[in-house]
This record gives C-alpha cells, structure tokens and sequence, in this order.
C-alpha cells in the first residue's frame, strides 16, 4: 500500500537536479558559451553554488533563473555574493490569475553590485579614477552647489556613517563628484526599491546604514551600505559619466532603476491620457482684449480716451443699482 507513495517520494526531483537538466540543454550551453567562451564552466558551477545555498531561489523556476544569471554572463560579472559584482535576488511579485485573482510569485532578479559598475566603467579604459565610499561624521567640511565641488577633508569625529560619495575622473581631465545623505538614501530606496517591505519604515532603513550586522540576505534590507553605494554611482555614472554599451546594458538591466523609469514611464503615459476637445470652445472677450480664434493670438483693442464713450458702450443706466 505504501511503496507507491515512496516510490514517488524516491523519484521526485531535488531543485538542483532540475536547475542542471535545464543547463545541459543545448540552447542554455550555446547562451553560456557565446557569453563567456572558456570561462564558462567555471561560472556554471558558481552558479550551481548559489542555486545549492539559497534556498529562496529554490522557490524560483530554474529558467527564470538562468535567464537573470545570463544577464550577468554577457556582462561578465561573478554571481558570488560575497564578491559583491552581481547579485541574483528573489522579489515576490504580484501576478494576476487568469480566473482573477492575485498571487505572490517569486521573482528572481539580477542586480549588478557596485563593484560591478565600478568593473564596467574600468573596462571602458577612459576613467583615469573612480571611487566610492562611505562617508563619516565629521568627514564633510564643504558642498559648493554652484560648481559641484565637495570637500571631505574634514577630520572624522566617530563611526557613524552620515552619507555616500561617488568620484570620477576621466582622463581628459574631466571630473565629478556627488555626495547623498543616509537620510534620503533611505527616501529613495522606500520609494523606488521593489525589495523593501511595506512594513520597513525611513526610519529603520537609516539605523540599518549603522547597525554593523552582516545579512545573510542582499539588498537594501540585507546590505543597506552596499546598495547605497551602487545607487550613488549608478546616479552619477548615467548623468555625467562615459558609458560603454556594457555600462548602459547594466543600468537597462538594474531592477532598482527599472522600477524607478517604469513609474516615470507610467506617469508620463497617463498624464495626457484623456485628450480634450477644444475646438468648439467659446472664447469670451475680457478688458478690451480680442482673441484670434484661429491662431490663438491676442489682439489688444483701441484704447478710448478718458471722458468719451466707446461706439459700442452701453448706455449708462441712469437708475444706480445697489
């Protein structure tokens, strides 16, 4: 009676197993080699590595899977987590059920780490320096923001960490810094980060920047540092920086900024979405002033000289109206 069921136990796949069966397809290989030519044993089998460890990817389809690690692949950055190149983080995302109900799906989504964009932008060839760091109590003296210059050669009073700087150089000369506080990091990442729960306040996203735990877990609840300071780059790398087609794959690629461009995309999608209809629209004549209505220019009418009546006034009544 119950050698069935064990037998079903015995022959059910471990999530691993399907993880490989799906790398050994020969389509997934060719991905793989086009990507990373000799080097891509070595990272298949970092990658069963992470899939083994993280038992929240475990929950995800093995091809959604390799999908966001291929992103990582063509863009030749390691998935190791304690690298801190490339990340490959779960989101339960809601996914409306065709009879039209919503459920929670988890979601693997490849984030590049700031030391990822930190390798992309050395791979360019044209930064001479690029730096990023936290930034201590006492360590900001000066922020010029006219010309953009930031001073940090202040002397540092403790180990509390007050915000984030990014620097470049490129090598015609051609340099700039941005400098952003723990407090609207925190701002940024409640509003923007699909990663932050609904129940994860400002305020604790600021103690995190100075509580000195070590996550297991990435993102801006796990590593609240590391995020911030990939978002800082990330800032000013797009606005100011040279960018390779790699660099600019990477931000298309980045979940954060994604989140960010698609509520600015449905913004501007939806502002206008109502179209008026104004031709038939009637003008009324104010103070004197004409409106052409078929240019929309304004025509200031003849002025009438103090004392005399215009041709077109109105009697006065000679009854006063209270």
């Amino acid at each position: 009676m119950t050698a069935q069921p064990q037998n079903a136990v015995a022959t059910q796949q471990k999530p691993v197993d399907l993880l490989k069966a799906v790398i050994n397809a020969p389509s997934v290989q060719d991905q793989f080699k086009n990507a990373l030519g000799d080097h891509k044993d070595a990272f298949v089998a970092s990658l069963i590595d992470l899939y083994t460890g993280d038992k929240s990817l475990q929950t995800c389809k093995p091809q959604a899977v390799i999908m966001e690690v291929l992103r990582a692949a063509t863009l030749r950055l390691p998935i190791n987590k304690a690298l801190g190149f490339a990340y490959i983080v779960v989101y339960n995302n809601s996914v409306k059920l065709p009879d039209g109900t919503w459920t929670k799906v988890p979601t693997p989504t490849f984030i590049p780490g700031y030391k990822g964009y930190i390798q992309l932008a050395m791979r360019t060839g044209q930064y001479r320096t690029i730096n990023a760091d936290l930034v201590y109590e006492g360590e900001l003296r000066k922020v010029n923001k006219l010309t953009g210059e930031i001073a940090f050669d202040g002397e540092k009073t403790s180990d509390k960490v007050v915000g984030y700087f990014c620097y470049f150089e490129l090598l015609n000369g051609f340099s700039k810094t941005l400098y952003m506080s723990v407090e609207d990091m925190a701002k940024y990442a409640k509003r923007y980060s699909p990663s932050v729960g609904k129940n994860t306040t400002v305020e604790m996203l600021i103690a995190k920047a100075n509580d000195g735990i070590v996550a297991k877990k990435v993102g801006w609840e796990g590593n609240f540092n590391d995020m911030a300071l990939k978002t800082t780059l990330r800032r000013l790398l797009s606005k100011y920086g040279y960018l390779s087609v790699e660099m600019q794959t990477a931000m298309a690629n980045d979940a954060e900024e994604s989140e960010m461009a698609s509520r600015n995309t449905m913004l501007a999608d939806n502002a206008n979405a109502q179209v008026l209809d104004i031709s038939n629209t009637e003008y009324e004549e104010v103070d004197g002033t004409n409106v052409d209505r078929e240019t929309g220019e304004v025509i200031q009418a003849a002025s009438t000289p103090q004392g005399e009546k215009s041709a077109d006034a109105p009697a006065a009544d000679a009854t006063p109206d209270y």
